[in-house]
């Protein structure tokens, strides 16, 4: 009896690893190409494929330009994902701009569905994340410099120059996911009560409130 069990186990062992690969990103493609139909009524995890495809579905020019960065954050991501770029659907693959004003912020935030990897364009940049254990790993990087952020885990960027900065960001999914920290916890529709953000960052219910409204 006790050798059928270690068997068993070892079967499930076997079956866990070889479908970690898949686990670790999106699924595998089963064609060539898969161009996704964006305007399709069908709905399933991703997109269904377009019929007519022509070399301009795997065209995305909307990197080359800096973004607006007039807001209260001072800074603007330009996303190529699946949303916006359809020829990636079923690679696996997206890629962002991120540019920064002086003294602009990407805040914190996460990715649930990859892990990121930047490319410094220009400026000086503070960037960093943290660990499920609270650690901080943090580093100053500059024009033509790479920090990578592991998929899941909080982090930021932060300008720390006098003048503008960007990076190319790229991920491994066609559509990683965005939750801003702050916007999430404080911007939800409908709201989080604010009695449970009051217990859970151990202030006053009306300073949840003023924090609210500044996100409105």
């Amino acid at each position: 009896m006790a050798r059928v069990q270690l068997w068993v186990a070892a079967a499930c062992a076997v079956v866990l690893a070889l479908a970690a690969p898949s686990l670790a990103g999106d699924p595998d493609m089963l064609q060539d190409v898969c161009v996704a139909d964006l305007a399709s009524p069908v709905k399933l995890n991703g997109f269904p494929c377009k019929a007519n495809v022509t070399a301009d579905d795997f065209f995305f020019a909307g990197l080359k330009n800096p973004g607006n960065t007039n807001n209260p954050a001072g800074s603007n991501v330009t996303a190529a994902n699946v949303q916006l770029f359809p020829g990636v659907n079923t690679l696996g693959v997206s890629m962002a701009r991120i540019d920064y004003a002086p003294g602009g912020q990407n805040p914190p935030h996460t990715h649930p569905r990859a892990t990121e990897i930047i490319f410094v364009l220009e400026g000086v940049l503070e960037v960093g994340f943290i660990t499920t254990a609270n650690k901080l790993f943090t580093k100053t990087v500059t024009a033509g410099e790479v920090f990578v952020f592991p998929r899941g885990l909080v982090h930021f960027q932060q300008n720390r120059g006098h003048g503008p900065a960007a990076v190319i960001a790229a991920f491994n999914s066609q559509l990683q996911g965005t939750q801003a920290i702050a916007a999430t916890l404080f911007a939800a529709a409908p709201p989080v009560p604010s009695d449970v953000l009051a217990k859970a960052f151990r202030v006053d219910v009306p300073q949840v409130d003023a924090i609210k409204a500044k996100f409105k």
